[in-house]
């Protein structure tokens, strides 16, 4: 039997997550920051749910996370990095200590997790992580730089991972979800307090009073559960799963663009070398 380890598990991707596992029957470690709001999934589930109050940004809570999860199933398997937020400013608006928690808890946070958990994985031999990205990271809207981000260095972190774990016999995936139905752009969003006019019309048109979208995004959180659950258990996991039809139309866009522009300016980029 499989054990899961999912980070923000209270609402949206994390719970769908959650509720998705157990179903199978598997194990699953869920975690909140309030441990009270994933209490009524474990309750279905007494003998494969451990319900623990869990803040990426503690390092005392993380260790005592994965002993518990030890403890109670022996090992953790798979290691899911979901807990995480949105902030929304323009890059000039950006409050230094709202950036600096940013960070703290989408990149720092699953990097504490990740080396909780390794001495085990490395011990067994086997292992799954898997980071919670966004799309944002490629598309880089304006007002998401920041959050764009954080998002980009937990991919740049995954991918030296991947190498380095793969010999061993653990695999690192990481996820760029599109736009789900979930509290990300609700409760789970915050943005700068002061706003400057130079940008209403870029990255002010993404502040929660502008944003429409909340409510109608096209992504299935259950779906997307499911479509994790499949990728892991597949023989060779992907490096990067995008989620929803808008991700994958977005990745497709970036990657046409920076082909074209790659050959627009490769003359002058490989003119550089000596010779």
């Amino acid at each position: 039997m499989t054990t899961w380890l999912i980070t923000g598990c209270s609402t949206g991707l994390g719970r769908a997550l959650a509720e998705a596992v157990l179903a199978r029957g598997d194990n699953a470690v869920i975690t909140a920051r309030d441990v009270t709001k994933v209490e009524d999934l474990a309750r279905g589930h007494p003998d494969t749910a451990l319900p623990l109050a869990l803040d990426v940004t503690d390092q005392e809570q993380i260790n005592a996370g994965v002993r518990a999860a030890t403890d109670r199933f022996g090992a953790v398997d798979v290691l899911v990095n979901n807990a995480g937020y949105g902030y929304r400013a323009a890059v000039e608006e950006g409050d230094p200590d709202d950036v600096a928690t940013l960070f703290a808890t989408n990149f720092f946070g699953a990097v504490a997790m990740i080396k909780a958990v390794l001495p085990g994985m490395r011990s067994r031999r086997s292992g799954a992580i898997v980071n919670i990205s966004s799309i944002g990271a490629q598309i880089c809207p304006p007002g998401s730089g920041y959050y764009s981000a954080s998002k980009a260095a937990l991919e740049g972190m995954s991918g030296s991972l991947r190498k380095e774990l793969r010999p061993l016999g653990i695999t690192v995936m990481a996820v760029e979800p599109g736009g789900f139905r979930t509290d990300f752009a609700g409760r789970s969003l915050t943005q700068s307090a002061e706003p400057i006019a130079d940008y209403a019309d870029t990255a002010g048109q993404r502040r929660k009073e502008n944003d429409t979208q909340h409510g109608k995004q096209p992504g299935d959180p259950a779906k997307a559960a499911e479509a994790i659950i499949t990728a892991v258990s597949s023989p060779d996991a992907p490096s990067l799963l995008l989620l929803g039809t808008d991700a994958v139309q977005a990745a497709g866009a970036v990657l046409e663009a920076r082909r074209a522009e790659l050959e627009e300016w490769r003359k002058l980029s490989e003119g550089t070398d000596f010779g």
